[in-house]
This record gives C-alpha cells, sequence and structure tokens, in this order.
C-alpha cells in the first residue's frame, strides 16, 4: 500500500463503484452511475464524456438519452448506400431552447452535444457577462460531403458525416449580435464572451477549433464530435 499513490487508489475506488454499480450492488445516483443514460438536464460531471462516448455506437441509446435534451429533432431517411458521403441514423435539429438561424442535419451524439453545450456552457455564459440569454444561434451548416480543408486529397472532413456544425455567432435577448469574425479579436465583453463559450465547449465537444487555431476558423467555431479530443 506504501508504493500506491492517490491516483492509483482513484483508479481503484472508481472501478469499484463502477463494478458495483454495474452488478448492481451499490446504488448511485443516474448522475453518477456510469452504467445510466445520460440525462442532459443534469450538471456535467467526470463521468459524462464517457457517457457521451457510449452514444456512438447505440443509436437505440442515444435516441433515449435526445427525449431529456429539449431538443426539437426529426430523423432523417438513410441515404443510399453508394452515396459519395453516406448517412446513417442523422437528425435535422430544428431548434432547443435558444432558435437558430436555420435548421441542420446532425448525427445523434453531436446533437446531443449541441443540448449539453447550449444548457450548461453557451447559457451560462450569457449570463455570467452580459446577465442575459442568447436567443439565437447562427451557423454556417453541418453536413457537406467535402476532404478535409476541401482538398483534392486526404480524409473526410466530420461534417462529411454531419458530425460537425460551424457556429458564427449569437443574438442576445436584448437584440445584441456577437459575431466571431468581428467581435474575436477585439477586448470587451463580446470578446470575452466568446472565449468563454470556446473554452466550455471543450467539455461537451471532442473537437473544437476557433480562430485561435487557424484562418480558416477566423469567422466560427468549429464544433465536432470525431475521434480525436483538441480544444483550440
Amino acid at each position: 500500500m506504501r508504493g500506491l499513490n492517490v491516483t492509483g487508489l482513484l483508479l481503484l475506488l472508481a472501478g469499484a463503484l463502477a463494478l458495483g454499480a454495474w452488478r448492481g450492488w451499490l446504488p448511485l445516483p443516474n448522475q453518477w452511475n456510469p452504467w445510466a443514460p445520460l440525462d442532459v438536464r443534469d450538471t456535467p460531471n467526470l463521468l459524462t464524456r464517457f457517457k457521451l462516448g457510449r452514444l456512438q455506437e447505440d443509436p437505440a441509446l442515444c435516441d433515449q438519452v435526445l427525449q431529456t435534451s429539449g431538443l426539437r429533432v426529426s430523423h432523417q431517411a438513410d441515404s443510399p448506400a453508394d452515396a459519395a458521403c453516406p448517412l446513417r441514423n442523422v437528425l435535422r435539429v430544428q431548434g432547443a431552447q435558444v432558435t437558430l438561424s436555420s435548421s441542420f442535419l446532425a448525427s445523434c451524439p453531436l446533437a446531443v452535444a449541441f443540448a449539453l453545450f447550449e444548457r450548461h456552457s453557451l447559457q451560462p455564459a450569457a449570463q455570467a457577462v452580459f446577465g442575459q440569454a442568447v436567443t439565437r444561434v447562427d451557423h454556417l451548416g453541418s453536413f457537406a460531403c467535402r476532404n478535409v480543408y476541401n482538398r483534392a486529397d486526404g480524409r473526410l472532413s466530420q461534417h462529411a458525416s454531419a458530425n460537425a456544425v460551424d457556429i458564427a455567432g449569437f443574438r442576445l435577448a436584448d437584440g445584441r449580435r456577437i459575431s466571431v469574425l468581428k467581435d474575436w479579436p477585439g477586448e470587451g465583453d463580446s470578446a470575452r464572451f466568446l472565449r468563454q463559450v470556446r473554452d466550455s465547449a471543450c467539455d461537451d465537444f471532442n473537437v473544437v477549433l476557433s480562430p485561435d487555431y487557424n484562418a480558416a476558423h477566423r469567422n466560427h467555431f468549429h464544433l465536432d464530435m470525431g475521434r480525436w479530443w483538441v480544444c483550440r
């Protein structure tokens, strides 16, 4: 025991709790039970990312979680198998507590992540900086059958599977507009708000790219649920 550090003890404890919850020996609140479905309404915790990851290969579980999201969605028919960028288990997101500049296609995990983002990251940031809510999200789209950066060769973008969305700005309850392109370079409340939104979005999405990443993202936040974890 002397050579076992604190991290090791915590990992052992976490493993014991997970095993106890899985076996049914140890009753845990759902938000702390790794095998209980994610509830978007619950305050995120250390298990949220794990629970999000479980949705990637389990459409039925993802549909169940969507019921807690508050999103207005409609399921879309799968595209033909021979399509250049075939889509499976895709939704059209039509709105949430906020309105959208237009509806957008999304994989189910992306839709759930967007709901988490809107509830637990975006609105708290708006209240902290401006003392009011965001009422609209302006985006540049989600699905696009293309490679990364529209290159002729290379890997497909997460946009090619509707697993990414690009957000260009926000509108507040008083009508004020916040633009990534115009307000990111500034020093005032709008710039502070955008940086807080970018930072907190990293808790909800696997990849978050902002103007800090490169010039191609100077006018939007790229948010996706791909295999990599990047927060820039």
